[in-house]
């Protein structure tokens, strides 16, 4: 089924303080957007009924939590979220082999038994990280594109339903994975919009024409004065995208 310019659209249900506020956004920009991302902010402060929410608009659930633990913890993990009927799931590929193994093994057992298991996304290299905090905050003596190549072959290698990677970063890891790998990319802005925290940034043009599945959109949309508007607009970018 050809995908519609709102399912290329997920966007970050944070820095809102009440289920009011995150009903009323929901309900606002449900008509151009595809996928809801509930963070790690929104999770622990709401818990797990914040996901009815999205589920009572129809959409899809992306619970970005990032897991990283050891190898048990993170499978038992998954399948806890998969009992919550999330579409896409988050762990950090940095959390090594045998942890993401676990992860897909867990979602594969979830499958065999339910109509619907969660995606396992592996993020590679948070867009917060610039090529200087890589390598002397983090100790890592390799480049960002090495750095990358690496998480991908590794997610790839682990049976992986996709990764996180910034839009710019598109070009070094396209050519190394499966055609029907998700590649999900946080920090799209608007031309000439605020970057805030985010270093590596990218437009949905740029985004979609580089091979990402799902563009993640946050302030952009969610502090705009009319945030359906907001979103509409970028619904009408990406149409003119696909043609």
């Amino acid at each position: 089924m050809k995908k519609s310019p709102a399912d290329y659209l997920a966007l970050a249900l944070d820095n809102l303080s009440s289920t009011d506020a995150i009903r009323r956004l929901i309900g606002e920009t449900a008509p151009s957007i595809g996928v809801f991302k509930i963070g790690l902010e929104q999770f622990t402060r709401f818990g797990p009924p914040l996901l009815d929410l999205v589920r009572n608009s129809g959409r899809k659930i992306f619970l970005d939590l990032k897991f990283h633990d050891i190898p048990n913890t993170v499978g038992k993990a998954v399948e806890a979220a998969a009992g919550l009927g999330v579409d896409y799931l988050t762990i950090h590929v940095s959390g090594g082999s045998a942890m993401m193994r676990a992860a897909h093994a867990a979602a594969s057992l979830v499958k065999e038994g339910r109509p619907i298991a969660p995606k396992i996304i592996g993020v590679t290299l948070l867009t917060s990280i610039d090529p200087e905090a890589l390598k002397n905050e983090l100790s890592v003596p390799l480049s960002v594109e090495e750095y990358l190549r690496g998480c991908a072959g590794r997610a790839v290698d682990a049976q992986l339903d996709g990764i996180v990677c910034s839009a710019a970063d598109l070009g070094v890891v396209r050519p190394l994975l499966p055609d029907t790998f998700e590649i999900i990319t946080p920090g799209i802005r608007m031309s000439g919009g605020d970057a805030h925290d985010q270093k590596r940034v990218a437009t949905p043009a740029a985004a979609i024409s580089g091979g990402a599945t799902l563009l993640v959109l946050g302030r952009a949309v969610t502090e705009a004065e009319r945030p359906g508007m907001a979103a509409g607009i970028i619904v009408k970018e990406i149409e003119g995208i696909l043609g």
